[in-house]
Formats: structure tokens, sequence, C-alpha cells
């Protein structure tokens, strides 16, 4: 889809210089500022990949890794 939106002229001097370093189109350049600038801005869709993430984890204690923090512990000075 195609939108026409106003930018001021210092600000499109930077996206075109920006998008000539990248070598991609200003239109491209837009899309991915304005994806990243939703994702930023979504917080809930954070806490949701997050807690599919996390539902997924073992949470069961690795005995190896209660052992061996165990013993670090007992070594150290308190």
């Amino acid at each position: 889809m195609k939108t026409a939106i106003s930018l001021p002229d210092e600000l499109s001097g930077a996206v075109d210089g920006l998008a000539a370093r990248l070598r991609i189109s200003r239109s491209e350049l837009c899309s991915l500022a304005l994806k990243e600038f939703l994702a930023r801005h979504a917080p809930d869709q954070v806490t949701e990949a997050l807690n599919v993430v996390c539902g997924d984890l073992d949470t069961q204690p690795n005995v190896f890794v209660v052992r061996a923090a165990r013993q670090v512990l007992e070594r150290s000075e308190w």
C-alpha cells in the first residue's frame, strides 16, 4: 500500500543518506523503522512471546549445577 507522509527537510535528508548507505530504498528504510518502532511500543506482545518461551523451559533443577554451585559457595569466603 502506498502512503504519503510529510517529513521535515532535516529528517528527509537523514533518511535518504542512511538508505543510500545501507543500499536500500527510502520506502524499505521507512518500513523497517516503523516495524521497529511498533515492536518497541507493543510490550504486551513481547510479554506474550516471553511467556511462550518460558513455558517451554524445563524448570526442574539440574543436579550437576546445584552440586557445583554448592561446592563453589562452600569454598568461598563470606
